[in-house]
């Protein structure tokens, strides 16, 4: 039952993929036949996010009432409900309306899931979820590109994927009763140490505290006097702001500052996004053998090589392409080993409040962070774009040594 449990995680992972690329798609069909203008996806890219944010403050609270299985189960119901009115929207405004329960949905079943594995299953299963998840977002623009060069408009193309997400529901719903099973069993195949609790009690609040079933929903300011909360979630922020910033600006920078054209620096710049996904598929495997705390440092020292590669003057602009794809490579580890070691560092009964600030906080990083490199470069040199990276790459190895000197001793290595 765990085993059919776990795939229907997965095939939750693959869906939840599915709509988080589809706007940027579609978009440039869709502001021609709304008649408004280009740059208006950012509001209800905007609208999607805030909204996501609010859900991922209240995943702990819906989650210790209702259970995560449920939770789960509604967020996405929630989505396909946002899709399929996307769909028929008959202008922007009703578009934007509609993105509050597209938000709603996104980030109750994005804390809620995330929680739930890292406390249940294995580190492995972590990294390859997330990578599931990029499959899914990979795949998503196709099925719009499908139902545009169909002729059938890219309402069909969010209808498409709405009816994935309803098929998604109902199977989360069938599975019901494996979650409650699954939650009474305890943490199952986790051998990273998510369950144990051989000292830090008082420090980080780990699993000798209360169990989740006597607790109070912890808040925001509960999360923030958690010893070792703040730090993990800067780490959060800056690992959001890297990946964000890399992914919107690494083709502009290609263009305004190697001179590479247009066509090759945009085919070049997805290069990163294939080194995210091909990199948790194989750190699934490196994490059999290290722990959370080694595949973040080696995540870190990654990234800073691929920032340094850049500055290596190759033939054929080479020096950048490579150190986009080795940056790609360290982000890959870093987001789901962060995740999977919440539970460890705070305990089972706080990990949930944790984790939906996480959540939060990165999408305040990518929200808030690329724009910011982009009053950078408008206003002094786009040349500062790996050195934008280094000052949130210092930053959160930082928070990170320092998060394992309140919290790491003896628990995770």
């Amino acid at each position: 039952m765990a085993s059919l449990l776990l795939a229907v995680i997965y095939v939750a992972f693959i869906s939840l993929g599915l709509p988080d690329s589809l706007l940027g798609s579609a978009w440039p069909t869709m502001s021609q036949d709304l008649n408004v203008p280009v740059a208006w996806a950012g509001g209800i890219s905007a609208v999607i996010s805030m909204f996501t944010i609010v859900s991922a403050l209240l995943s702990d609270r819906m989650t210790l009432k209702f259970g995560a299985g449920k939770v789960t189960a509604v967020s996405v119901a929630l989505t396909a409900a946002a899709l399929a009115g996307f769909s028929v929207a008959p202008n922007y405004w009703v578009l934007l309306a509609i993105a509050i329960p597209y938000g709603l949905g996104a980030g109750g079943v994005d804390a809620a899931l995330n929680n739930y594995v890292a406390i249940h299953y294995e580190s492995r299963h972590m990294s390859w979820l997330h990578c599931m998840w990029g499959v899914g977002a990979s795949v998503g623009p196709y099925i719009m590109g499908y139902a545009l060069s169909q002729g059938q408009g890219w309402p069909w193309g969010y209808r498409y994927i709405a009816i994935l997400q309803v098929m998604l529901t109902v199977i989360l719903v069938l599975s019901l009763p494996l979650w409650k099973k699954r939650g009474t069993t305890g943490g199952g195949e986790s051998t990273d140490g998510a369950a144990s609790s051989d000292g830090n009690a008082e420090g980080c609040g780990n699993a000798e505290g209360a169990s989740v079933a006597e607790r109070k929903p912890l808040g925001v300011a509960g999360v923030l006097a958690i010893r070792g909360a703040k730090e993990i979630l800067v780490m959060f922020f800056c690992y959001c702001a890297i990946e964000s910033t890399a992914g919107l600006w690494a083709s502009s920078y290609m263009v305004m500052h190697s001179g590479i054209d247009k066509i090759t620096a945009a085919s070049w710049a997805s290069l990163f996004y294939v080194g995210i996904t091909v990199g948790r598929a194989l750190s699934g495997f490196l994490t059999m053998r290290f722990k959370d705390p080694v595949m973040i440092r080696l995540g870190q020292v990654l990234v800073f090589a691929g920032i340094l590669t850049m500055f290596v003057p190759l033939p054929h602009h080479l020096g950048v392409v490579v150190g986009l794809v080795v940056i790609g490579f360290g982000c890959a580890p870093i987001y789901p080993c962060v995740i999977h070691s919440t539970p460890t560092y705070f305990g089972e009964d706080k990990s949930q409040a944790i984790v939906g600030m996480q959540m939060a906080y990165a999408y305040v990083g990518s929200m808030c962070m690329p724009p910011v490199f982009g009053l950078i470069a408008q206003h002094v040199t786009i040349t500062l774009f790996p050195w934008y990276l280094v000052v949130f790459l210092v930053l959160m190895i930082v928070m990170h040594e320092s998060l394992r000197r309140k919290c790491g001793g003896q628990r995770i290595g």
